[in-house]
């Protein structure tokens, strides 16, 4: 592997490890474009940790937006990241438009207005998650079928519930709101209790329903497992630890603002079961 490639896949490894393995049942010869993919997407995810105020964060996400146009050719070669995802995409063959209107999505996470509704959360994670997900699988099988279109969508959605549920504490410390408002609404919630991490009866009953929503979602995807080819399912592995994790958060003693810890060998355990019964992703 060249070394900007073997810079994502480590980086990969340690921001998110359960793309990580999944991307070791890909073919080898897919690896360095989903790990360029990954480790992308990883950049991106972490913007605003890195900038802390909207303005460097815009400028951040425009240099990006600048070099996936072919705009910043140079400085792509000296960015280890933007190197690899900018040679995986011309080596699959594949537009960058995705990746952009990811970017444009992201500018979300820079400023702290509330999700206004479903509508708006499904959307962002079809843009973002989805727009990975539907990349890495078509990294894998090429050209794809018009009826798993569908999956990326559903896929994104448990994924970026999931991450919602993760980031909670680190979102409520800043006072983001990616729970969306509509919800906090419907069921008089205060988001200052949110922001203030007080677990409230009202609270429980609409991450209840997201927790839900998600493991719909996954359902939706281990279920299409025969309409996806094979080859294009590793994509997908990564939301196996999922499930059980989102079912951890039923039990009674559960804290919102303390999120259960999935341990490594867990999550080795049910990506291998998934790719070996891919319907295990949603059951």
């Amino acid at each position: 592997m060249d070394d900007h490639f073997e810079y994502c896949a480590a980086l990969v490894r340690v921001s998110d490890r359960d793309r990580y393995l999944a991307t070791l049942f890909a073919p080898a010869v897919k690896r360095d474009a989903l790990f360029a993919l990954y480790a992308f997407d990883a950049e991106i995810s972490r913007v605003r940790d890195l900038a802390r105020q909207p303005m460097p964060g815009e400028i951040r996400l425009q240099w990006w937006r600048e070099i996936l146009l072919g705009e910043r050719a140079g400085e792509a070669a000296g960015n280890p990241v933007a190197a690899a995802v900018m040679e995986g995409l011309a080596q699959q063959g594949l537009s960058s438009k995705l990746l952009v209107d990811l970017l444009e999505a992201h500018r979300f996470d820079l400023y702290d207005e509330p999700m206004s509704d479903l509508g708006a959360l499904r959307s962002y994670a079809s843009r973002t998650a989805g727009a990975i997900f539907e990349l890495s699988a078509a990294v894998l099988a090429g050209k794809l079928d018009p009826a798993i279109i569908g999956l990326f969508a559903a896929a994104g959605e448990a994924q970026t519930i999931a991450s919602i549920l993760s980031l909670l504490p680190r979102h409520a410390a800043r006072r983001q709101l990616y729970i969306p408002l509509e919800m906090l609404r419907q069921h008089q919630a205060d988001p200052e209790d949110v922001f203030a991490m007080r677990v409230t009866p009202e609270l429980r009953v609409i991450l209840a329903e997201l927790r839900l929503r998600a493991r719909r979602s996954l359902a939706v995807v281990g279920a299409a497992g025969e309409g996806i080819p094979v080859i294009a399912r590793a994509s997908f592995l990564a939301l196996a630890p999922l499930r059980q994790w989102l079912l951890d958060m039923e039990r009674c003693d559960y804290d919102p603002f303390r999120p259960p810890h999935i341990p490594l060998w867990r999550s080795q355990w049910r990506i291998w079961r998934a790719a070996k019964s891919f319907q295990r992703i949603g059951a």
